[in-house]
């Protein structure tokens, strides 16, 4: 496994394991600075949201980059209150245009609406049957979220990005996804810094040379759970990526598998709420 290993998605697509999450960049010249440090180190991966407002600056950095678009997986999502079938469809046109592309590699509902993500999702599948899509997706989709989806889909999504770190293991949600060949991506891998304290990881990196933050990292891919940490720091964008020169051991990855707890960092699928 290297930096640029994917995963075979459901329908063939390659969706790299490893990318950069740029939620909460909101700088203009960060957010550049920060996506082109990480294609310079060998990132192939972007994930933004019309949430975030910076799909402008992604658009403009790849773009600018000198990798060719082709080369890089570029994921957004529908915000909650532009969801339902005609609404999705208007979205992705506005993050389309702002991105500045002819096809986005994934979209996905970002939460789970109650009354629209069935439709929204409706709406993401026509999106993928007139190729303006490369794939399908959810974020932030319980089983029973999905259930419902898999009852009147014509394809099952292809991606759930959900809350995923060493505090909250999703174990049955992972299990179902493997089931029905949706793969599993981490937002705030690293439990938004949450879990970088615990002794158990720290004692992990001890016994190897890493950074508790590598130590996660890994357990993610060895978890078969692709992820997007975030950073604009150089630094760190390039520690991040050095998780493909070692591997825990069974008795590492069992102890990482005592650490559950079930506490999000976010919200809960169930019973979200905000403000903005």
């Amino acid at each position: 496994m290297h930096l640029q290993s994917t995963k075979t998605l459901s329908n063939g697509v390659e969706m790299p394991r490893f990318g950069l999450g740029v939620y909460k960049m909101t700088d203009h010249e960060e957010t550049l600075q920060s996506i082109d440090t990480a294609l310079k180190f060998g990132y192939r991966a972007i994930d933004t949201a019309s949430l975030y407002g910076n799909e402008v600056e992604v658009g403009e950095a790849i773009r600018h980059s000198g990798v060719p678009r082709s080369n890089i997986f570029v994921t957004t999502k529908v915000w909650n209150n532009d969801q339902g079938y005609d609404e999705t469809l208007r979205a992705f046109e506005v993050s389309l245009k702002k991105l500045n592309m002819d096809y986005v590699d994934l979209y996905l509902t970002h939460w789970a609406v109650p009354e629209t993500f069935e439709e929204t999702y409706r709406a993401i599948e026509r999106l993928y049957d007139e190729k303006l899509i490369r794939a399908t997706g959810v974020s932030n989709h319980h089983e029973h979220h999905l259930e419902k989806i898999l009852a009147k889909a014509n394809m099952a999504p292809m991606v759930n990005q959900v809350e995923v770190h060493p505090y909250l293991q999703q174990q049955a949600l992972s299990t179902f996804c493997l089931e029905h060949q949706i793969a599993v991506t981490a937002w705030s891998p690293l439990g938004r810094g949450g879990v970088l304290d615990d002794p158990t990881i720290v004692e992990i990196g001890r016994e190897i040379g890493k950074t508790a933050a590598q130590v996660v990292l890994r357990w993610h891919l060895q978890n078969d759970t692709l992820i997007i940490p975030k950073s604009v720091t150089p630094s760190r964008i390039e520690e991040n990526a050095q998780i493909f020169d070692f591997e825990l051991t069974q008795v590492q990855m069992e102890k990482m598998a005592t650490l559950n707890r079930n506490q999000r960092f976010g919200q809960d699928p169930d019973h979200f709420k905000f403000d903005f």
